[in-house]
């Protein structure tokens, strides 16, 4: 386990360095002049100031001397100072955002984390009780039930049903509002006397002690949470499903009840936890998605995170913004791969990974 654990980690900065060699091949089909947006705000309109700046950062330079200016970033031969670097957190300047693509994503990140932890809990929770439910009803009434409620869920484009969803309870009912806080809650969140301690709308709420922050911040993240759930759970009721008929057919299964053991101890302590190998993959490539910006819900519900950033930037041709994202999202994943690895193999004691 150790082993495994040592090699993971010494592959994961290769990977890395991998995924910043394709996303330096497709900065290479911008202009230099394109480029040169990586290191400065705006794009002087004086040529002589562009040649300037194509000439100081290298980008007219062999593409092997490029590449490693923009991952390591470039010294001044005056000042001795190093501008830019993707190693040193440097993305380039968003034109959409107005800000470097660091800081909007480091801005822009909360809000997605706020609302993958919100919708983590119905959305694996309750996909695994839908699909445990199925299971042990197999053919039955309540079998069928959950397969046709989930499967409308998952015949509704995420678009459709985020707009049904605005349509009932905002726009008739008007329970739950679009957006992150109402005006008068985002006024107390800004004012000197509110801290942001994570910059998490609910969790901030509740260690300031303002009950009405945090109530608001739940209200507005009902819908975008509830869609999110819905049009997912049909994936992970129907692993979960047939992952746990599958095991219930184990002999081991069978012998666990022939010696009379409670059906409880059967299901939760043999069937659950060797069923729950496949789930683990599922849940987390879906909190993966999550931490990444949802794009479409984001959009719908004028959710502020990087999902709506993106699409943002991806209308806007800022290209710079969108292969900021990309390479952020990429890190995720592999960090998120490496986890769910580590997951199964305390998951499951057959696993032996030297």
């Amino acid at each position: 386990m150790t082993a495994y654990i040592i090699r993971r980690l010494i592959q994961l900065p290769l990977t890395i360095i991998g995924i910043t060699i394709l996303i330096f091949a497709m900065l290479q089909l911008l202009s230099p002049v394109q480029r040169s947006a990586l290191y400065v705000p705006s794009i002087p309109h004086n040529e002589g100031a562009i040649d300037a700046i194509i000439s100081k950062y290298g980008l007219d330079q062999p593409v092997h001397v490029q590449y490693w200016r923009w991952l390591v970033g470039t010294k001044d031969e005056t000042t001795g100072e190093v501008t830019g670097g993707v190693l040193r957190g440097d993305l380039g300047f968003s034109r959409t955002g107005r800000e470097p693509v660091t800081e909007m994503i480091k801005r822009r990140l909360p809000a997605t984390v706020e609302l993958a932890i919100w919708s983590v809990i119905p959305i694996i929770g309750g996909g695994i009780w839908l699909g445990v439910l199925a299971a042990l009803h197999h053919n039955k009434l309540m079998d069928q039930s959950i397969r046709v409620f989930v499967t409308i869920g998952w015949s509704f484009p995420t678009f459709v049903f985020g707009l049904l969803a605005l349509l009932v309870f905002y726009s008739h009912l008007g329970w739950f509002p679009p957006g992150r806080l109402s005006d008068q809650m985002q006024a107390v969140v800004m004012s000197p006397g509110f801290h942001q301690y994570t910059h998490m709308n609910t969790f901030d709420g509740l260690l300031n002690a303002r009950l009405d922050v945090f109530w608001d911040a739940l209200r507005h993240l009902v819908l975008p949470v509830i869609t999110l759930s819905y049009v997912i759970w049909a994936k992970m009721v129907r692993v979960t499903r047939s992952s746990m008929l599958e095991t219930l057919r184990q002999d081991y299964i069978r012998t666990a009840r022939a010696k009379g053991l409670a059906q409880r101890v059967v299901l939760y302590r043999h069937a659950f936890r060797n069923a729950l190998l496949p789930v683990l993959t599922i849940g987390g490539m879906t909190v993966v998605s999550l931490l990444n910006g949802v794009v479409v819900t984001e959009v719908i519900f004028n959710y502020p995170g990087l999902g709506s950033a993106a699409a943002r930037a991806a209308a806007s041709l800022d290209a710079l913004a969108m292969l900021g994202f990309v390479l952020f999202n990429g890190i995720v994943l592999l960090v998120a791969n490496l986890l769910i690895d580590l997951t199964y193999a305390m998951a499951d004691p057959r696993i032996r990974l030297h």
